[in-house]
């Protein structure tokens, strides 16, 4: 299964959209505390529809109990000083479990975290002068680069909702 983390999200919406694409792809979704906005903020439900409700993530209250709870075998980390492309990582096998950790919109990922996992760092290559994705489009492309090298599978190929 692949996991999106998000470590301290700031916007809303992109938490909204973001949960609305892990739902999509069948991930689940991690949110490392603290929030800088309440899960009833009415641009975040806009941003989820009506997926929200049948979508399960889960909430930390900080990084340790994530992994304290996980145990993560590896956890590849979204930074714009790697130098790893997203595309580069093995995470074909459908029956592994893949962790993705993205910062928050305006900070990032604290040093700390850059510096434990340097080894599983990586970056979404870009124009010299673009400084970050937005971040809900940034989980996107590495969702899916995850799930075209692994088949897509449980995704429907075809349209099966009607309306």
């Amino acid at each position: 299964m692949n996991h999106i983390i998000l470590y301290q999200p700031e916007i809303p919406p992109n938490t909204g959209n973001i949960m609305r694409t892990c739902m999509a792809a069948d991930a689940k979704l991690h949110l490392i505390k603290p929030l800088s906005f309440k899960l009833d903020d009415k641009s975040f439900l806009r941003a989820g529809m009506d997926y929200l409700k049948d979508f399960h993530y889960e909430i930390y209250e900080n990084f340790d109990e994530f992994l304290a709870k996980n145990k993560p075998e590896k956890v590849y980390i979204l930074t714009r000083f790697a130098t790893t492309p997203h595309s580069e990582i093995d995470c074909s096998d459908p029956n592994k479990d893949y962790y993705f950790m993205f910062g928050g919109e305006s900070k990032g990922l604290p040093d700390a975290i850059k510096e434990k996992y340097k080894e599983t760092a990586f970056r979404i290559p870009m124009h010299k002068d673009a400084r970050s994705l937005n971040l809900s489009n940034a989980v996107a492309i590495v969702i899916y680069e995850a799930l075209r090298k692994q088949n897509y599978p449980n995704l429907s190929l075809v349209n099966v909702l009607e309306g």
